[in-house]
């Protein structure tokens, strides 16, 4: 891919957390470190239930000098931004902070292609970060090779061909974001059980276990100090007709994970890494499944 691509996402949405107290405030929420989000740097992170388990995930810019942008799912009729926007005014309580709602105020784009850090002129720093025509665009925190993530206000397409960027399909960024093991918040992870080291927060920089405690850190913690994963998400390559979310991958007879998503012919599986092996010969209904492992990807030991 020799070119620079972008895309619309229209299922994210945007909250913005201003005040005094809006470093505070999520610093004891969120899994990452929010003191580190400056104007030349944005992070991901994730709110968790008080038991450890996944809620939302989501991406946090810095705006100005008084406010953080969260960049979030925004769900099929906008549930599911609504229900973040309600969990964080419920835990405000008398912290200094405001909360609005500015989806509408900017587009949300993909910039994907191995010229998009240039075009944009950013470095290979996953986070780093700049402004754009009065908005944001930022290596995503996660994986540099996924691209840039950029929150451009309502209007202000016409940047985008100013770079040089060629419109693409968001099915096609998404077939990208897949075969590099990257989720999509809820349409990989599951709402209220899914824990954060089985989907890679710790080696995509959403988790920080420096940072003091925020809800949900005993959980995340333990599953780390006491090498608690035994399951990983994971990209599969899908050899026939594709199964579809939800579909059990065998082994012989035995289960060896879950797809969680399909684009084209490559998707996430949330994959037991015990009944994985060189030999394993998996499949979903009657496709054959490849399970493939990214670089970034830190399997222990005995399991890779």
């Amino acid at each position: 891919m020799s070119e620079t691509f972008y895309t619309l996402l229209p299922d994210r949405a945007v909250i913005r957390v201003s005040g005094p107290d809006r470093v505070s405030f999520l610093q004891g929420l969120v899994s990452n470190n929010i003191e580190t989000i400056t104007a030349d740097k944005s992070g991901y992170g994730a709110l968790l239930t008080p038991q450890g388990k996944f809620l939302f995930d989501f991406f946090v810019y810095q705006q100005d000098e008084d406010s953080l942008l969260i960049e979030c799912e925004r769900g099929e009729n906008g549930e599911r931004a609504a229900d973040l926007f309600k969990k964080l005014r419920m835990y405000k309580l008398r912290a200094k902070v405001e909360l609005t709602d500015v989806t509408d105020s900017y587009d949300v784009i993909a910039v994907f292609g191995d010229d998009a850090l240039r075009a944009l002129s950013l470095n290979t720093q996953p986070g780093s970060t700049g402004h754009i025509a009065n908005g944001i665009k930022a290596v995503d925190p996660r994986l540099t090779a996924i691209g840039v993530r950029v929150l451009l206000p309502k209007n202000e397409l016409a940047e985008m061909a100013a770079i040089g960027a060629s419109e693409s399909d968001v099915e096609t960024y998404h077939q990208l974001r897949v075969s590099l093991g990257l989720p999509n918040g809820s349409e990989e992870l599951e709402i209220e059980k899914s824990i954060l080291l089985e989907n890679g927060f710790e080696e995509l920089g959403g988790v920080d276990f420096k940072k003091g405690c925020y809800m949900g850190q005993e959980l995340t913690a333990r599953t780390k100090y006491r090498g608690l994963v035994r399951k990983r998400l994971l990209p599969i390559k899908i050899d026939g007709t594709a199964p579809i979310a939800g579909t059990a991958i065998m082994n012989g007879d035995k289960e060896a994970g879950i797809i969680r998503s399909v684009h084209g012919e490559n998707g996430l599986a949330l994959i037991r890494l015990e009944r994985i092996s060189d030999d394993a010969k998996l499949n979903a209904g009657d496709a054959k499944i490849t399970v493939m492992v990214p670089d970034w990807v830190n399997l222990p030991e005995a399991s890779a």
